[in-house]
């Protein structure tokens, strides 16, 4: 009889061992289905990641966001990064469940303006925009960059977008000082040489928007309109579509142009989700009055 219990207790411990040896498989496979899953509906995210300017807070695109809800009646999330010097992210707002286009408004703590803090502030752009794709799964999005923040995307285009696989569609810089407070184009700054000389590194299937604002017939009240137009030496040519737009009249100057409402039409029209076509291949120019 003791015998017996003690086979039986064998065949017990050896039948449940193999049934936790296939339950365990069957864990991990649901597990990473369900993960799968997750990271499928994820990849519906196409959130629209703007940058700000020197001296500028995570706050700088409010304004913009509440005209760009009234324009679409979409609702954009509002999530805002702030990246400190130590490498700590810290994030305020949330992406709301079904919002496949949220917006996304990374800024620094060194938000200090000159090339050599340009480059750190696309090296913790870079940080940034990893911890939010490992979060979000997203495959794509759009960037916007204020004044220097066309200038760091572009330094993060020229040296790490190529460690994603994450594509940009499109990029619209306002107001961005590609050469700097130089305004005769036959003096190229060391930055705008530097950009020009890596420019290669830039996708080609990307579509870009330069945006000048013209408070008087040479600049925004602050960026001479050539620097400005300095752009076009690092993106015409290189990339699918590259147009310049010039905006005139009520609120261009450099610190009104985020919540210009002829820039916000502008976003509307050629950034976020819509049934525009994009313009022509090429270089085009536009210039949009009030």
């Amino acid at each position: 009889m003791d015998a017996h219990k003690k086979r039986s207790g064998i065949f017990l411990l050896v039948a449940g061992i193999i049934m936790l040896a296939m339950a365990i498989p069957s864990y991990f496979w649901t597990r990473n289905n369900i993960d799968e899953l997750a990271h499928w509906q994820n990849s519906k995210l196409s959130p629209v990641i703007m940058i700000p300017g020197s001296s500028a807070t995570v706050n700088r695109f409010d304004d913009m966001v509440k005209l760009l809800n009234q324009t679409d009646h979409q609702n954009h999330s509002l999530l805002k990064v702030k990246v400190f010097n130590d490498g700590k992210i810290k994030y305020y707002g949330k992406i709301r469940s079904g919002d496949n286009e949220p917006i996304i408004v990374v800024g620094f703590q060194n938000n200090h303006d000159g090339y050599s803090n340009i480059l750190k502030q696309a090296k913790m752009f870079n940080e940034a925009f990893k911890a939010l794709q490992k979060k979000y799964y997203f495959n794509n999005y759009k960037a916007i960059g204020h004044s220097n923040g066309g200038l760091v995307y572009t330094a993060f285009l020229e040296k790490y977008y190529k460690n994603y696989d994450v594509r940009m569609t499109s990029l619209m810089t306002i107001g961005s000082p590609f050469n700097f407070d130089e305004t005769n184009l036959k003096y190229k700054t060391q930055m705008l040489s530097d950009f020009i000389k890596a420019r290669k590194n830039i996708p080609k299937n990307l579509t870009v928007y330069s945006v000048a604002g013209t408070e008087n017939y040479d600049s925004d009240g602050l960026v001479p309109l050539n620097s400005v137009e300095a752009e076009k030496y690092v993106y015409q040519g290189q990339v699918k579509h590259y147009t310049e737009i010039t905006v005139t009249g009520v609120n261009a100057e450099h610190s009104d142009l985020p919540q210009n409402q002829q820039i916000v039409d502008l976003i509307q029209k050629y950034i976020l989700t819509s049934d525009y076509p994009a313009p022509g291949a090429g270089t085009g120019h536009q210039q949009v009055k009030q």
